[in-house]
């Protein structure tokens, strides 16, 4: 009977430290076009049946897309996953070697499913909304110096303001025609935007972000986006739901927009009032909210009808 072979992949941004379970092989190569070819003859002949990467912020993608370009099976993971998984096994040690071995391990313990790699328009269109909310980031930034700033920095720190927000229209702009390149992300915009409270960034957020929108029952895509309440008993004590993990950026928008439809959205508003009205918390009721909104878009994209005050 044949061993199936995991490999893990440990990600820095100038090498990729390899390992393979259950044989604890332990290779580098250069995280470069060379290295990533390299990489593929060398797993092309160990036919795994799972690569797994820990995500880091981008520098992952070179490889990963090479992988995958040539039918590997690749997939990419939270790092807190491998982390949560190292401290369960007792590997409290970190070096890039050790954590390739313990991404190995994760790979076959666990076994991640693949899913589909983003395309180029959709890579594009990621980069872009990432891009956004750094820039948006730094304007609030620069305005929280403004109080303290004396008057000689805060004529430059107004001067940068200016450009940052002027930067920010100009990526609205390439957002909107980035969107405009794909009919099915027209649909999807034409659909989300259609919904009270909804603009263009949570928007593009959602269809970036959120591939699998519209695909999952309300449970699912709730947990999946971190809106699911979480039971927190042990024996005697019953304690408070509580929302955990998911996709942080994509709950920041759905605040946003929330924020707008408890506003304008009459069936948002009214479950917010009566919310409220039944003694919930403004945070408990904006969770709430929050997660119905999600719902509502879930079914519109999932019957590909607009909003009609569901």
């Amino acid at each position: 009977m044949s061993t199936e072979h995991f490999v893990g992949v440990d990600v820095s941004k100038d090498k990729l430290d390899v390992a393979v379970y259950p044989t604890n092989e332990l290779f580098v190569v250069d995280n470069n076009q060379a290295g990533a070819d390299e990489l593929i003859q060398i797993l092309e002949k160990l036919h795994p049946a799972l690569i797994v990467f820990e995500s880091t912020g981008g520098y992952e993608m070179l490889a990963v897309t090479t992988l995958y370009t040539a039918g590997l099976p690749v997939v990419v993971i939270n790092a807190r996953q491998v982390r949560d998984f190292a401290k369960s096994i007792g590997k409290l040690a970190k070096t890039d070697a050790i954590d390739a071995k313990v991404i190995a391990h994760f790979a076959s313990a666990v076994k991640p499913k693949q899913r589909a790699l983003k395309d180029k328009v959709t890579q594009e269109l990621t980069a872009l909304v990432t891009r956004r909310r750094q820039i948006v980031e730094m304007i609030v930034a620069e305005s929280n110096r403004l109080s303290s700033a004396t008057k000689s920095s805060r004529r430059d720190i107004k001067t940068h303001i200016r450009w940052l927000k002027k930067r920010l229209a100009q990526i609205d702009t390439q957002i909107k025609g980035q969107i405009g390149k794909s009919p099915i992300f027209c649909q999807k915009d034409k659909i989300l935007q259609s919904t009270p409270g909804v603009g263009p960034t949570t928007s593009a957020t959602l269809i970036c972000n959120v591939p699998e929108l519209g695909t999952l029952d309300r449970k699912k895509i709730a947990s999946l986006i971190g809106l699911a309440p979480m039971n927190r008993d042990s024996g005697r004590l019953r304690g408070r739901r509580m929302i955990w993990g998911g996709r942080a950026h994509v709950r920041a928008a759905l605040y946003m927009s929330t924020l707008s439809a408890v506003q304008f959205n009459p069936v948002i508003h009214q479950f917010y009032c009566r919310l409220r009205n039944a003694g919930k918390c403004h945070k408990v009721a904006m969770t709430a909210c929050m997660r119905k909104l999600l719902t509502i878009l879930n079914a519109m994209i999932r019957d590909q009808h607009c909003w009609n005050n569901p």
